[in-house]
């Protein structure tokens, strides 16, 4: 046996299905943003190079700080004041001395954003969401995890990493859910798990009536809320917030990393539940604390969202523009009721011959989005405007999208129209593409 050359069939079967990942060199421009610099690597076989060379000033459409919060001048201030005295690193874990002052009073701000008794800071979302799924479910008896079928793959890895028995639930469909439910039994441990957004389609969970389902059937509700918090509600706490319904879920889990412009991923709750997952769950348990500096700046733009609602309103207003702009080119927008916006394309090689041509062309970088992370036949690139892309961005994008679909001949709809998916996790034939929202 060859280890290498395992490894190497293993990329080259990725290659070939044109699901290879190609990272991009960038570097934000702060208080520039969404300007950045592209570097593109010449050692890389699969890069692709500017005509003129080297590195090339270009327009970021598909960034997840979706309000600029990280090129924000308060948040800076914090992140720097706070290295410079209290230094860069946290200095260990939670337990061995990493529970820094600033920390302490992120996961203060946080409980109070979500109206919980606490909240617990992990290093990423993508942790919060593993391993507070996996221990509270493995703390309850005979628990039962109803996930959706879109949900994130950290909330899958929960799931899995539980060790309980789960059941998938048709994306957002009450009646598949209200099923499995009655058939788990009114008095048996269950924990239902789904987001407020979801990110690559952008429509939002009927969060009311799952917790009615809840409420019948005595079961725990756990809500991804990465994509709405900061985004939506008065103080930007979510989707739960803006329904009117964020106490009836018990656990809503959070990210720092996008709309609130740093990094890190939190859980809001009972001092109970918060407890047993800081107690429990080796995830949070032997991992590096985050550092004071990254603890403050984001606590500070915590703080401002809390009370802004300029971000949140200009965000609403770009993205609804872009969405009627792209849409009237005849580019086939997916219907969103949120601040993301899908182009569907329905091919791996056609979105990262777009992706490609957008960048090099054009200085418009929008990452192409492939299989496994959306369904294969579902493509796309995903567009997230922010408070900074002007209208005249919009404009340019609109331009440079039609150019390149031109190009690369893929087809539009009628003008004014959107696609809509009907099953979100079928693969779409060339003939439905087509005839899609005409």
């Amino acid at each position: 046996m060859t280890y290498h050359a395992i490894f190497e069939k293993a990329l080259s079967a990725l290659k070939e299905e044109k699901r290879y990942r190609v990272f991009a060199d960038l570097e934000r421009k702060a208080g520039e943003f969404p300007i950045a610099i592209w570097r593109p690597d010449s050692a890389d076989e699969e890069a692709v190079w500017p005509d003129n060379g080297g590195e090339r000033e270009i327009i970021v459409w598909c960034s997840n700080d979706y309000l600029g919060m990280g090129q924000n001048t308060s948040v800076i201030q914090a992140l720097t004041d706070t290295a410079q005295k209290m230094g860069a690193g946290a200095g260990g874990t939670r337990n061995i001395s990493g529970t820094n002052h600033p920390l302490v009073e992120l996961e203060a701000e946080l409980a109070d954003l979500h109206q919980k008794e606490a909240a617990l800071v992990f290093t990423s979302g993508y942790v919060s969401n593993e391993a507070t799924i996996s221990t509270l479910a493995k703390l309850l008896p005979d628990c039962l995890l109803l996930s959706d079928q879109l949900n994130h793959a950290s909330m899958i890895a929960g799931v899995r990493a539980a060790g309980t028995q789960k059941q998938i639930w048709r994306h957002n469909d009450l009646e598949h859910l209200e099923e499995l439910l009655k058939a788990a039994g009114h008095d048996r441990a269950k924990i239902i798990v789904f987001e407020s957004v979801y990110s690559m389609d952008g429509d939002v969970a009927p969060i009311a009536e799952i917790c009615d389902l809840a409420d019948k059937y005595n079961a725990m509700t756990y809500i991804d809320e990465v994509h709405a918090v900061g985004m939506y509600g008065e103080h930007g706490a979510g989707i739960a917030e803006r329904d009117g319904v964020m106490d009836r879920i018990d656990i809503i889990e959070g990210t720092l990393a996008k709309a609130f412009g740093t990094i890190g991923g939190y859980i809001t709750a009972s001092k109970a539940i918060v407890d047993s997952v800081r107690s429990y769950a080796p995830g949070f348990i032997f991992t590096t604390a985050l550092p004071p500096a990254m603890a403050a700046a984001a606590c500070r733009s915590v703080q401002h969202l809390k009370s802004s609602q300029t971000e949140r309103n200009l965000q609403q207003k770009q993205a609804a523009s872009a969405k009627i702009k792209l849409s009237a080119a005849g580019l086939p927008v997916m219907k969103s009721d949120t601040h993301i916006v899908p182009i569907l394309v329905g091919d791996p090689d056609l979105c990262k011959k777009a992706s490609d041509l957008l960048l090099t062309k054009h200085g418009i970088y929008i990452q192409p989005i492939n299989y496994p992370t959306v369904p294969r036949g579902t493509e796309r690139l995903r567009i997230t405007p922010s408070p900074f892309h002007d209208d005249l961005l919009i404009d340019q994008l609109c331009e440079a999208l039609d150019s390149v679909w031109q190009e690369l001949g893929l087809p539009k709809i009628k003008p004014g129209c959107f696609v809509e998916l009907k099953d979100p996790t079928a693969a779409v034939s060339a003939e439905v593409f087509r005839a899609a929202g005409g």
